[in-house]
C-alpha cells in the first residue's frame, strides 16, 4: 500500500517563496523577555566580588602583543567600555550633535586683456 502522508521529496534548485516566506504577524526585534534576562546578567556580573580581576584580565591582554585573543580584548574595550558616543556627550555638554561645515570657494575676477598691439 502507498501512504498519503510520505513528504514530498523536492527538487534541486531555488526554494519557492511559500517555503521560505516568515509568518507576517511575527514581531519586529529582539524577543520577550531577552530585556530582562540582559538585565539580571548585569546585575549578576557586577555583584561578584571579582568584577575587577575580569576588567583587569581584559585590559591586560589587551596591552600584551603575544597574547592571542589581544584583537578581541581590544573590541571588547573599543565597543562595550569605551564607547564613542560617551566622549561625544562629554565634549558637547551631555547632547550628541552632528555638525556640518559648509564652505564656498571665492570667485576670482578675470581681468579682459588689452586687445591693441603693443608693437605697432
Amino acid at each position: 500500500m502507498v501512504e498519503d502522508n510520505a513528504p514530498v521529496k523536492r527538487k534541486r534548485g531555488r526554494p519557492r517563496k511559500s517555503e521560505i516566506a516568515k509568518p507576517k504577524n511575527r514581531p519586529i526585534g529582539r524577543p520577550k523577555g531577552d530585556h530582562s534576562v540582559m538585565a539580571e546578567m548585569k546585575q549578576r556580573f557586577l555583584a561578584r566580588r571579582d568584577t575587577n580581576a575580569v576588567l583587569e584580565s581584559i585590559f591586560r591582554a589587551a596591552q600584551d602583543d603575544d597574547h592571542k585573543n589581544q584583537s578581541a580584548a581590544w573590541k571588547l574595550i573599543v565597543d562595550r567600555i569605551l564607547p564613542v558616543s560617551s566622549f561625544d556627550k562629554d565634549k558637547l555638554g551631555g547632547k550628541p550633535t552632528v555638525n556640518t561645515t559648509l564652505s564656498g570657494v571665492t570667485a576670482t575676477v578675470v581681468e579682459p586683456e588689452s586687445t591693441k598691439d603693443d608693437f605697432h
